[in-house]
């Protein structure tokens, strides 16, 4: 909408079908003598209105609406409505290089004169947006009547080079190009577009006879090959299907065997009954002895080293028993009392510390 801004908008215009029944007059008659009236009047006919002012026949309106109306103008599908549309010229009409009869008038142009810009375009070439557009003076032929030159009513000076050719096309009408003939095929014009055509009946036979004949060779072509070979005895009936693999059947399900169990004392979680598991959990149980088996206890030891000199096998596993029972000890019960202890004292220290703090806030003073 703003290239639009410079249009002047259009008064809206009455459609053709209802200005011709008059209506248009009637009210401007009617709007001119309600302006002649003076105050008092329009006051008193707006207390007391009347009907009827506008004498009109009605059946020239029902006329004007349901025979005579025409369709307006409307936009395809898609298309994009904007103020001032429909007054819009449309350029598909409209043709380059073809004057209508009304931008004629316009230019002032006689019947048979060149276009004014037809000088300007044999001096700096047609233009660029339209390179196969034929223009008569430029690079077509000029019409039958007209001449060149720049009297009223010349076509100017064509444009050639040093040599006399044209540049731009043929601007003489030398090399006329012959109208093409396309020849046309006979056509019968005494069948119907649309009909179906006659099978012919003897072709068929003809065909049928000749596949029977075929058939026939074909035979005695197979009787003659279908020899078997020598010592070969031919089986009674032969079996083409696949052979399907049988598999062992597996068991859906296994009963184990129960065994009771007592429940020892301390347990938190004790069962009365367990199951005989299969072979395979005999193995798997083994290969978990042996697992813990492999298993080697691992002791610190620690020693000084003025023991390292009088160090013997002797010495070192009486080490190595006495570090192993007091990792027994410690692994039976364990010892919180220094847990205990460091805890108390973490407790008192920060006692000790708030104690501080808030004699120090009572001694200062403002």
């Amino acid at each position: 909408m703003q290239g639009k801004r410079g249009i002047e908008k259009q008064l809206f215009q009455l459609p053709d079908f209802i200005a011709a029944t008059g209506i248009e007059k009637i009210r401007q008659a009617y709007i001119e003598k309600e302006d002649s009236k003076k105050l008092k009047q329009k006051q008193r006919e707006r207390m007391q209105p009347k009907m009827g002012k506008m004498d009109i026949d009605y059946q020239v309106l029902h006329d004007a609406f349901f025979k005579y109306q025409t369709k307006p103008k409307l936009t395809t599908l898609g298309d994009l409505y904007h103020e001032g549309k429909e007054f819009e010229v449309k350029l598909r009409e409209m043709k380059p290089g073809i004057l209508s009869q009304e931008l004629k008038e316009a230019l002032g142009m006689p019947e048979g004169a060149p276009p004014p810009w037809l000088i300007n375009m044999q001096r700096y070439g047609p233009p660029p947006s339209y390179p196969q557009l034929k223009i008569a003076g430029l690079n077509a032929p000029i019409p039958p009547g007209a001449s060149f030159g720049y009297q009223p009513g010349g076509w100017g000076k064509p444009p050639v080079d040093e040599y006399g050719r044209p540049l731009y096309g043929d601007v003489f009408g030398v090399h006329q190009a012959e109208p093409i003939t396309y020849e046309e095929e006979p056509v019968d014009k005494s069948k119907h577009w649309g009909d179906l055509e006659e099978e012919e009946e003897e072709e068929e036979e003809e065909e049928e006879e000749m596949d029977e004949e075929e058939l026939e060779d074909g035979i005695e072509s197979v009787d003659s090959l279908s020899s078997t070979p020598t010592g070969v005895e031919t089986p009674d009936v032969i079996d083409l299907r696949k052979q399907q693999r049988k598999e062992p059947e597996k068991p859906l399900y296994q009963v184990l065997e129960e065994k009771e169990e007592r429940i020892a004392p301390g347990t938190l979680l004790g069962t009365t009954h367990t199951y005989v598991l299969g072979a395979t959990d005999k193995t798997g149980a083994k290969r978990v002895d042996l697992l813990r088996g492999q298993k080697s206890d691992k002791v610190d030891i620690t020693l000084r080293p003025e023991e390292l000199e009088a160090l013997d096998d002797v010495t070192l596993a009486a080490k190595y028993e006495e570090a192993r029972e007091e990792e027994k000890m410690r692994n039976q019960r364990e010892d919180f009392s220094d847990m205990v202890a460091e805890a108390e004292k973490k407790r008192k220290r920060k006692m000790q510390e708030k104690e501080g703090k808030s004699k120090k806030q009572k001694d200062f003073k403002f």
